[in-house]
Protein backbone atom coordinates (compact mmCIF):
# COMPACT_ATOMS: atom_id res chain seq x y z
CA UNK A 1 0.00 0.00 0.00
CA UNK A 2 1.32 3.44 -1.35
CA UNK A 3 2.50 5.52 2.01
CA UNK A 4 0.43 8.18 3.18
CA UNK A 5 1.06 11.43 3.24
CA UNK A 6 1.41 14.00 6.69
CA UNK A 7 -1.71 14.86 8.96
CA UNK A 8 -1.74 18.72 7.54
CA UNK A 9 -1.52 17.56 4.15
CA UNK A 10 -4.58 15.33 4.18
CA UNK A 11 -6.07 18.01 6.58
CA UNK A 12 -6.03 20.27 3.85
CA UNK A 13 -6.91 17.49 1.47
CA UNK A 14 -10.04 16.49 3.09
CA UNK A 15 -11.30 20.27 3.89
CA UNK A 16 -11.13 20.93 0.12
CA UNK A 17 -12.63 18.27 -1.05
CA UNK A 18 -15.58 18.82 1.39
CA UNK A 19 -16.08 22.32 0.95
CA UNK A 20 -16.11 21.47 -3.21
CA UNK A 21 -18.95 18.82 -2.56
CA UNK A 22 -20.63 21.33 0.04
CA UNK A 23 -20.63 19.16 3.38
CA UNK A 24 -20.31 20.58 6.28
CA UNK A 25 -17.93 18.63 9.07
CA UNK A 26 -20.94 17.78 10.60
CA UNK A 27 -22.49 15.67 7.58
CA UNK A 28 -18.73 14.16 7.03
CA UNK A 29 -18.56 13.04 10.04
CA UNK A 30 -21.79 11.63 10.74
CA UNK A 31 -23.02 8.85 11.49
CA UNK A 32 -19.20 7.21 13.25
CA UNK A 33 -17.18 10.76 14.12
CA UNK A 34 -17.92 14.38 15.98
CA UNK A 35 -17.99 17.61 13.98
CA UNK A 36 -14.95 18.39 16.53
CA UNK A 37 -12.97 15.30 15.41
CA UNK A 38 -13.17 16.32 11.60
CA UNK A 39 -12.17 19.97 12.54
CA UNK A 40 -9.34 18.56 14.24
CA UNK A 41 -8.10 16.31 11.44
CA UNK A 42 -8.78 19.55 8.84
CA UNK A 43 -6.12 21.49 11.02
CA UNK A 44 -3.85 18.81 10.58
CA UNK A 45 -3.69 18.33 14.67
CA UNK A 46 -4.47 14.05 14.63
CA UNK A 47 -3.32 11.46 12.58
CA UNK A 48 -6.40 9.90 11.32
CA UNK A 49 -6.55 5.96 11.65
CA UNK A 50 -7.40 4.40 8.74
CA UNK A 51 -10.77 3.51 9.38
CA UNK A 52 -11.48 7.38 9.70
CA UNK A 53 -10.21 7.68 6.58
CA UNK A 54 -11.56 5.20 4.84
CA UNK A 55 -15.15 6.83 6.21
CA UNK A 56 -14.40 10.31 5.11
CA UNK A 57 -12.93 8.66 1.58
CA UNK A 58 -16.80 6.69 1.23
CA UNK A 59 -18.80 9.89 2.47
CA UNK A 60 -16.83 12.29 0.41
CA UNK A 61 -17.28 9.51 -2.70
CA UNK A 62 -13.56 9.32 -3.54
CA UNK A 63 -11.22 6.36 -3.13
CA UNK A 64 -9.07 5.83 -0.01
CA UNK A 65 -6.10 5.88 -1.72
CA UNK A 66 -7.25 9.63 -2.71
CA UNK A 67 -7.59 11.06 0.70
CA UNK A 68 -4.22 9.36 1.76
CA UNK A 69 -2.20 10.27 -1.08
CA UNK A 70 -3.75 12.78 -3.23
CA UNK A 71 -3.84 10.87 -6.10
CA UNK A 72 -6.84 9.14 -7.85
CA UNK A 73 -7.88 5.99 -7.93
CA UNK A 74 -6.18 3.53 -10.02
CA UNK A 75 -3.71 5.82 -11.10
CA UNK A 76 -0.77 3.88 -11.10
CA UNK A 77 -2.65 0.90 -13.17
CA UNK A 78 -3.72 3.51 -15.67
CA UNK A 79 -0.35 5.24 -15.51
CA UNK A 80 1.66 1.49 -16.35
CA UNK A 81 -1.04 0.73 -19.19
CA UNK A 82 0.09 4.27 -20.83
CA UNK A 83 3.57 3.24 -20.10
CA UNK A 84 3.15 0.15 -21.98
CA UNK A 85 1.51 1.97 -24.62
CA UNK A 86 4.59 4.17 -25.22
CA UNK A 87 7.06 1.26 -25.24
CA UNK A 88 4.65 -0.56 -27.99
CA UNK A 89 4.98 3.02 -30.10
CA UNK A 90 8.61 3.08 -29.66
CA UNK A 91 9.22 -0.32 -30.53
CA UNK A 92 7.47 0.01 -34.07
CA UNK A 93 10.13 3.00 -34.47
CA UNK A 94 8.25 5.90 -33.71
CA UNK A 95 11.08 7.50 -30.94
CA UNK A 96 9.63 11.21 -31.13
CA UNK A 97 6.36 10.14 -30.53
CA UNK A 98 6.89 8.08 -27.59
CA UNK A 99 9.57 10.28 -25.80
CA UNK A 100 6.58 12.68 -26.24
CA UNK A 101 4.09 10.17 -24.36
CA UNK A 102 7.17 9.71 -21.74
CA UNK A 103 7.41 12.91 -21.04
CA UNK A 104 3.82 13.32 -20.63
CA UNK A 105 3.74 10.07 -18.62
CA UNK A 106 6.72 11.25 -15.97
CA UNK A 107 5.16 14.44 -15.40
CA UNK A 108 2.41 12.76 -13.98
CA UNK A 109 4.37 10.05 -12.20
CA UNK A 110 6.17 13.14 -10.78
CA UNK A 111 3.39 15.08 -9.42
CA UNK A 112 1.85 11.85 -7.85
CA UNK A 113 5.25 10.73 -6.70
CA UNK A 114 5.29 7.25 -8.03
CA UNK A 115 8.54 6.00 -7.83
CA UNK A 116 8.31 2.65 -9.80
CA UNK A 117 6.56 4.95 -12.94
CA UNK A 118 8.89 7.61 -12.93
CA UNK A 119 11.74 4.80 -13.29
CA UNK A 120 9.71 3.95 -15.99
CA UNK A 121 9.29 6.76 -17.69
CA UNK A 122 12.80 8.15 -17.54
CA UNK A 123 14.00 4.59 -18.74
CA UNK A 124 11.79 4.57 -21.70
CA UNK A 125 13.16 8.53 -22.93
CA UNK A 126 16.56 6.96 -22.39
CA UNK A 127 15.94 4.47 -25.14
CA UNK A 128 14.20 6.95 -27.25
CA UNK A 129 17.06 8.96 -26.75
CA UNK A 130 19.34 6.18 -27.62
CA UNK A 131 17.61 5.18 -31.08
CA UNK A 132 17.69 8.91 -32.15
CA UNK A 133 21.37 8.69 -31.38
CA UNK A 134 21.65 11.46 -28.48
CA UNK A 135 24.03 9.52 -26.30
CA UNK A 136 24.51 11.93 -23.52
CA UNK A 137 20.82 12.69 -23.48
CA UNK A 138 20.55 8.51 -23.02
CA UNK A 139 22.94 8.39 -20.69
CA UNK A 140 21.31 11.20 -18.32
CA UNK A 141 18.00 9.47 -18.14
CA UNK A 142 18.90 6.12 -17.50
CA UNK A 143 20.93 7.46 -14.70
CA UNK A 144 18.11 9.46 -13.57
CA UNK A 145 16.16 5.99 -13.94
CA UNK A 146 18.72 3.88 -11.82
CA UNK A 147 18.46 7.27 -9.42
CA UNK A 148 14.88 6.71 -8.59
CA UNK A 149 15.02 3.01 -7.78
CA UNK A 150 17.74 3.45 -5.32
CA UNK A 151 18.00 0.77 -3.08
CA UNK A 152 15.51 -1.45 -5.13
CA UNK A 153 16.59 -5.15 -5.93
CA UNK A 154 20.07 -5.27 -8.63
CA UNK A 155 17.42 -6.91 -11.27
CA UNK A 156 14.99 -4.20 -11.50
CA UNK A 157 17.89 -1.76 -11.90
CA UNK A 158 19.54 -4.06 -14.83
CA UNK A 159 17.57 -2.17 -17.61
CA UNK A 160 18.94 1.06 -16.76
CA UNK A 161 22.22 -0.28 -16.15
CA UNK A 162 21.93 -1.93 -19.22
CA UNK A 163 21.06 1.32 -21.20
CA UNK A 164 23.57 3.03 -19.97
CA UNK A 165 26.22 0.43 -20.64
CA UNK A 166 25.28 0.83 -24.36
CA UNK A 167 25.21 4.66 -24.26
CA UNK A 168 28.90 3.99 -23.48
CA UNK A 169 29.83 1.64 -25.96
CA UNK A 170 27.92 3.60 -29.07
CA UNK A 171 30.15 6.38 -27.98
CA UNK A 172 33.52 4.42 -28.02
CA UNK A 173 33.95 3.89 -24.43
CA UNK A 174 34.14 0.05 -25.16
CA UNK A 175 36.32 -0.44 -21.72
CA UNK A 176 34.02 1.64 -19.86
CA UNK A 177 30.70 -0.15 -21.24
CA UNK A 178 32.32 -3.91 -20.41
CA UNK A 179 33.59 -2.24 -16.91
CA UNK A 180 29.47 -1.96 -16.37
CA UNK A 181 28.37 -5.11 -17.89
CA UNK A 182 30.99 -7.30 -15.98
CA UNK A 183 30.35 -5.98 -12.30
CA UNK A 184 26.72 -6.37 -12.79
CA UNK A 185 26.80 -9.69 -13.64
CA UNK A 186 29.61 -10.42 -10.89
CA UNK A 187 27.19 -8.86 -8.20
CA UNK A 188 24.27 -10.70 -9.62
CA UNK A 189 25.95 -14.23 -9.71
CA UNK A 190 27.76 -13.82 -6.44
CA UNK A 191 24.87 -12.51 -4.38
CA UNK A 192 22.30 -14.66 -5.81
CA UNK A 193 19.90 -12.79 -7.69
CA UNK A 194 19.71 -15.20 -10.67
CA UNK A 195 17.04 -13.18 -12.32
CA UNK A 196 16.63 -15.26 -15.43
CA UNK A 197 15.78 -11.77 -17.71
CA UNK A 198 18.80 -9.50 -16.17
CA UNK A 199 21.51 -11.93 -16.82
CA UNK A 200 20.14 -12.68 -20.37
CA UNK A 201 19.91 -8.90 -20.68
CA UNK A 202 23.86 -8.21 -19.07
CA UNK A 203 25.11 -11.37 -21.45
CA UNK A 204 23.63 -10.37 -24.42
CA UNK A 205 24.70 -6.83 -24.07
CA UNK A 206 28.31 -7.31 -23.28
CA UNK A 207 28.39 -9.21 -26.78
CA UNK A 208 29.18 -6.09 -29.20
CA UNK A 209 31.60 -4.52 -26.88
CA UNK A 210 33.81 -7.88 -26.40
CA UNK A 211 34.25 -8.33 -29.92
CA UNK A 212 34.99 -4.84 -31.15
CA UNK A 213 37.94 -5.04 -28.28
CA UNK A 214 39.31 -8.52 -29.85
CA UNK A 215 37.81 -10.43 -26.92
CA UNK A 216 36.33 -12.86 -29.21
CA UNK A 217 36.56 -15.86 -26.26
CA UNK A 218 34.80 -14.00 -23.90
CA UNK A 219 32.14 -13.22 -26.87
CA UNK A 220 31.19 -16.93 -27.40
CA UNK A 221 31.26 -17.81 -23.84
CA UNK A 222 29.01 -14.59 -23.26
CA UNK A 223 26.77 -16.05 -26.32
CA UNK A 224 26.58 -19.69 -24.93
CA UNK A 225 25.75 -18.19 -21.44
CA UNK A 226 22.78 -16.38 -23.46
CA UNK A 227 21.34 -19.43 -25.25
CA UNK A 228 21.30 -21.87 -22.16
CA UNK A 229 19.81 -18.83 -20.13
CA UNK A 230 16.88 -18.19 -22.90
CA UNK A 231 14.39 -21.10 -22.20
CA UNK A 232 14.02 -19.58 -18.74
CA UNK A 233 13.14 -15.79 -20.04
CA UNK A 234 9.63 -15.53 -20.82
CA UNK A 235 10.10 -11.76 -22.73
CA UNK A 236 10.15 -13.24 -26.57
CA UNK A 237 11.81 -9.36 -27.46
CA UNK A 238 14.64 -10.35 -25.25
CA UNK A 239 15.06 -13.41 -26.53
CA UNK A 240 15.06 -11.95 -30.01
CA UNK A 241 17.68 -9.93 -29.24
CA UNK A 242 19.92 -12.58 -28.03
CA UNK A 243 19.52 -14.51 -30.97
CA UNK A 244 20.94 -11.23 -32.90
CA UNK A 245 23.62 -10.56 -30.52
CA UNK A 246 24.58 -14.64 -30.54
CA UNK A 247 24.75 -14.12 -34.31
CA UNK A 248 27.99 -12.46 -34.42
CA UNK A 249 29.56 -14.55 -32.28
CA UNK A 250 29.15 -17.45 -34.72
CA UNK A 251 29.71 -15.28 -37.29
CA UNK A 252 33.31 -14.46 -36.09
CA UNK A 253 33.73 -18.59 -35.63
CA UNK A 254 32.63 -19.32 -39.37
CA UNK A 255 29.69 -20.86 -38.53
CA UNK A 256 27.89 -19.07 -41.38
CA UNK A 257 24.76 -21.73 -41.53
CA UNK A 258 23.99 -21.46 -37.30
CA UNK A 259 23.99 -17.28 -37.29
CA UNK A 260 21.54 -17.26 -40.95
CA UNK A 261 19.76 -19.47 -38.44
CA UNK A 262 19.86 -17.78 -35.37
CA UNK A 263 18.73 -14.04 -36.99
CA UNK A 264 15.91 -16.02 -39.04
CA UNK A 265 14.36 -16.28 -35.18
CA UNK A 266 14.96 -13.48 -34.52
CA UNK A 267 13.70 -11.88 -37.43
CA UNK A 268 10.43 -14.15 -37.27
CA UNK A 269 10.09 -12.93 -33.73
CA UNK A 270 10.69 -9.23 -34.19
CA UNK A 271 8.41 -9.60 -37.18
CA UNK A 272 5.64 -10.97 -34.70
CA UNK A 273 6.25 -8.26 -31.98
CA UNK A 274 5.97 -5.97 -34.78
CA UNK A 275 9.23 -4.05 -33.61
CA UNK A 276 10.69 -2.30 -36.51
CA UNK A 277 13.78 -0.93 -35.22
CA UNK A 278 14.79 -4.46 -33.82
CA UNK A 279 13.84 -6.00 -37.38
CA UNK A 280 16.01 -3.43 -38.84
CA UNK A 281 19.24 -4.20 -36.97
CA UNK A 282 18.70 -8.16 -37.95
CA UNK A 283 18.55 -7.31 -41.35
CA UNK A 284 21.56 -5.21 -40.74
CA UNK A 285 23.18 -8.62 -39.22
CA UNK A 286 22.29 -10.52 -42.09
CA UNK A 287 23.45 -7.97 -44.66
CA UNK A 288 27.29 -7.93 -42.49
CA UNK A 289 26.76 -11.99 -42.38
CA UNK A 290 26.53 -12.26 -46.16
CA UNK A 291 29.39 -9.67 -46.82
CA UNK A 292 31.43 -12.17 -44.37
CA UNK A 293 30.35 -15.12 -46.83
CA UNK A 294 31.12 -13.44 -49.86
CA UNK A 295 27.49 -13.33 -50.88
CA UNK A 296 28.00 -9.38 -52.01
CA UNK A 297 24.66 -8.82 -53.98
CA UNK A 298 22.43 -10.74 -51.25
CA UNK A 299 24.45 -8.45 -48.41
CA UNK A 300 23.53 -4.77 -50.13
CA UNK A 301 19.81 -5.94 -50.00
CA UNK A 302 19.84 -7.00 -46.50
CA UNK A 303 21.75 -3.74 -45.82
CA UNK A 304 19.89 -1.55 -47.95
CA UNK A 305 16.59 -2.85 -46.39
CA UNK A 306 18.08 -2.13 -42.94
CA UNK A 307 19.25 1.35 -43.78
CA UNK A 308 15.28 2.33 -45.62
CA UNK A 309 14.10 1.00 -42.30
CA UNK A 310 15.91 2.77 -39.81
CA UNK A 311 16.16 6.14 -42.09
CA UNK A 312 12.34 5.80 -41.95
CA UNK A 313 12.26 6.11 -38.28
CA UNK A 314 15.01 8.38 -37.82
CA UNK A 315 17.30 6.42 -36.14
CA UNK A 316 20.06 8.66 -36.95
CA UNK A 317 23.26 7.17 -35.41
CA UNK A 318 21.86 3.41 -36.07
CA UNK A 319 21.47 4.48 -40.10
CA UNK A 320 25.04 5.92 -40.27
CA UNK A 321 26.67 2.65 -38.89
CA UNK A 322 24.73 0.57 -41.73
CA UNK A 323 25.53 2.80 -43.99
CA UNK A 324 29.41 2.26 -43.41
CA UNK A 325 28.47 -1.57 -43.43
CA UNK A 326 26.69 -0.81 -47.24
CA UNK A 327 29.47 1.07 -48.66
CA UNK A 328 32.28 -1.74 -47.64
CA UNK A 329 30.05 -3.88 -49.80
CA UNK A 330 29.13 -0.84 -52.36
CA UNK A 331 33.12 -1.30 -52.39
CA UNK A 332 33.77 -4.79 -52.80
CA UNK A 333 31.82 -4.75 -55.88
CA UNK A 334 32.86 -1.98 -57.93
CA UNK A 335 30.63 0.83 -56.77
CA UNK A 336 33.71 2.65 -54.87
CA UNK A 337 32.28 6.15 -56.47
CA UNK A 338 28.64 5.82 -54.27
CA UNK A 339 30.87 4.23 -51.48
CA UNK A 340 32.82 6.99 -51.09
CA UNK A 341 30.04 9.25 -51.43
CA UNK A 342 27.87 7.38 -48.55
CA UNK A 343 31.36 7.95 -46.63
CA UNK A 344 31.97 11.20 -46.71
CA UNK A 345 27.77 11.83 -45.94
CA UNK A 346 28.27 9.43 -42.90
CA UNK A 347 31.33 11.04 -41.47
CA UNK A 348 28.76 14.39 -40.96
CA UNK A 349 26.59 12.55 -38.43
CA UNK A 350 29.78 10.78 -36.58
CA UNK A 351 32.05 12.14 -34.47
CA UNK A 352 34.63 10.76 -31.77
CA UNK A 353 31.95 11.34 -28.87
CA UNK A 354 29.31 9.37 -31.17
CA UNK A 355 29.83 6.29 -33.21
CA UNK A 356 33.96 6.05 -32.86
CA UNK A 357 34.11 2.21 -34.00
CA UNK A 358 31.77 3.09 -37.03
CA UNK A 359 33.99 6.47 -37.54
CA UNK A 360 37.06 4.55 -38.03
CA UNK A 361 35.58 2.52 -39.93
CA UNK A 362 34.70 4.75 -42.46
CA UNK A 363 37.83 6.73 -42.17
CA UNK A 364 39.63 3.07 -43.06
CA UNK A 365 37.27 2.59 -45.87
CA UNK A 366 38.33 6.11 -47.86
CA UNK A 367 41.71 5.20 -47.34
CA UNK A 368 42.01 1.90 -48.89
CA UNK A 369 39.93 3.85 -51.85
CA UNK A 370 42.27 6.40 -52.13
CA UNK A 371 44.96 3.90 -52.62
CA UNK A 372 42.93 2.14 -55.06
CA UNK A 373 43.00 5.30 -56.64
CA UNK A 374 46.83 5.96 -55.97
CA UNK A 375 46.27 8.77 -53.94
CA UNK A 376 48.63 7.50 -50.59
CA UNK A 377 48.60 11.09 -49.45
CA UNK A 378 45.25 11.31 -48.86
CA UNK A 379 45.05 6.96 -47.55
CA UNK A 380 47.37 7.76 -45.11
CA UNK A 381 45.79 10.80 -43.76
CA UNK A 382 42.27 8.90 -43.44
CA UNK A 383 44.14 6.04 -41.65
CA UNK A 384 45.77 7.83 -39.17
CA UNK A 385 42.45 9.65 -38.22
CA UNK A 386 41.00 5.99 -37.95
CA UNK A 387 43.81 4.47 -35.84
CA UNK A 388 43.37 7.68 -33.41
CA UNK A 389 39.57 6.68 -33.04
CA UNK A 390 40.41 2.98 -32.17
CA UNK A 391 43.31 3.78 -30.20
CA UNK A 392 40.71 6.02 -27.90
CA UNK A 393 37.92 3.26 -27.96
CA UNK A 394 40.16 0.51 -27.57
CA UNK A 395 39.09 -1.26 -30.46
CA UNK A 396 41.52 -4.31 -30.28
CA UNK A 397 40.24 -6.42 -33.59
CA UNK A 398 39.82 -3.71 -35.71
CA UNK A 399 43.39 -1.43 -34.54
CA UNK A 400 45.72 -4.58 -35.42
CA UNK A 401 44.10 -4.37 -39.08
CA UNK A 402 44.65 -0.99 -39.27
CA UNK A 403 48.14 -1.17 -38.02
CA UNK A 404 48.48 -3.74 -41.11
CA UNK A 405 47.16 -1.23 -43.84
CA UNK A 406 48.75 1.86 -42.45
CA UNK A 407 52.21 -0.50 -42.56
CA UNK A 408 52.08 -1.75 -45.70
CA UNK A 409 51.29 1.88 -47.26
CA UNK A 410 53.93 2.92 -45.46
CA UNK A 411 56.67 0.49 -46.84
CA UNK A 412 55.35 1.07 -50.07
CA UNK A 413 56.25 4.30 -49.64
CA UNK A 414 59.89 3.90 -48.67
CA UNK A 415 59.23 4.72 -44.68
CA UNK A 416 60.35 1.29 -43.12
CA UNK A 417 61.11 1.93 -40.15
CA UNK A 418 57.40 3.53 -39.57
CA UNK A 419 56.03 0.60 -40.92
CA UNK A 420 57.90 -1.20 -38.52
CA UNK A 421 56.09 0.89 -35.45
CA UNK A 422 52.86 0.32 -37.26
CA UNK A 423 53.34 -3.60 -37.72
CA UNK A 424 54.70 -3.80 -33.98
CA UNK A 425 51.52 -1.43 -32.98
CA UNK A 426 49.24 -4.12 -34.94
CA UNK A 427 50.85 -7.30 -33.55
CA UNK A 428 50.95 -5.53 -29.94
CA UNK A 429 46.80 -5.37 -29.89
CA UNK A 430 46.48 -9.32 -31.34
CA UNK A 431 48.92 -10.87 -28.90
CA UNK A 432 46.45 -11.61 -26.31
CA UNK A 433 42.97 -10.27 -27.55
CA UNK A 434 41.49 -8.62 -24.58
CA UNK A 435 43.50 -9.14 -21.86
CA UNK A 436 45.56 -6.10 -21.30
CA UNK A 437 42.00 -4.17 -20.89
CA UNK A 438 39.63 -6.35 -19.18
CA UNK A 439 39.74 -8.54 -16.02
CA UNK A 440 39.27 -11.40 -14.90
CA UNK A 441 35.53 -12.46 -17.07
CA UNK A 442 32.12 -12.92 -15.36
CA UNK A 443 31.17 -16.32 -13.66
CA UNK A 444 29.29 -18.51 -15.09
CA UNK A 445 25.45 -18.40 -13.51
CA UNK A 446 23.55 -21.29 -12.29
CA UNK A 447 21.71 -23.19 -15.49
Amino acid sequence: MAERDGPEVIGRRVQQLRTERGLTQKQLAEPAYTPAYISTLEAGRVRASEPALRHIAERLGVAYEEVATGRPAHLATDLRLRLTDAQRTLATGEAEVAAEQYTVLLAEADTHGLVAEQAAALLGLGECALENGNLETARERFEASEQRLGDAPLPQRVPALRGRAVSHYLAGELRYACYLFESTLDELNRTGMHDPDALLLLYTGVIAPYMDMGAHARAAQAAEFALALAPQVGDPALVARMHRSVARTMIAEGRIAEADASLAKAAELYRQLQIRTELANCHWMRGYLYAQNGELERAEGELREAQVMLSAKRAALYTSQVNVELADVLHRRGKSAEASVLLHEVLGHLSPERGAVHSAGAHRLLGIIAEDARDTETAEEHYVRALSLLERAGAAGDLADLCRLLGDLLRRTGRVEAALDAYRTGLGHRTAPGTTTLGPAPAQPPL
